[in-house]
C-alpha cells in the first residue's frame, strides 16, 4: 500500500485495486480510519480528534489530487506523491 503524504506522525496511504467508494487510509500511532475522498466521512476506524482534525484540512486542500491518486491506483499505476499539511 503505497503512502501518499507524512506529516505530525500521521501517514496517508492508498491500496491498489481497493473497493469504492474512492477513499484513502489515515495512520497515526495505533490508531487508523478510512476516509471518503467525496464527503471526507470516516467509514472505518477512528482518530484522535486533533489528528482527525488535520487529516480532513490536508484532504480537503488535497482532494483533486486524492481523486486523481484513486485513478491511478485502479490502473495499478504509480501513486503521485502529495505535499504534506504545513
Amino acid at each position: 500500500m503505497p503512502t501518499v503524504s507524512r506529516f505530525f506522525g500521521i501517514t496517508i496511504r492508498m491500496y491498489f485495486d481497493d473497493h469504492p467508494p474512492p477513499h484513502f487510509h489515515a495512520y497515526y500511532g495505533n490508531h487508523a480510519a478510512k476516509i471518503t475522498i467525496e464527503s471526507l466521512n470516516v467509514t472505518e476506524g477512528r482518530l484522535p480528534r486533533r489528528a482527525l482534525a488535520l487529516v480532513l484540512e490536508w484532504a480537503s486542500e488535497h482532494r483533486d489530487e486524492l481523486r486523481n491518486n484513486w485513478e491511478l491506483a485502479d490502473q495499478h499505476r504509480p501513486l503521485n506523491a502529495i505535499a504534506p499539511l504545513e
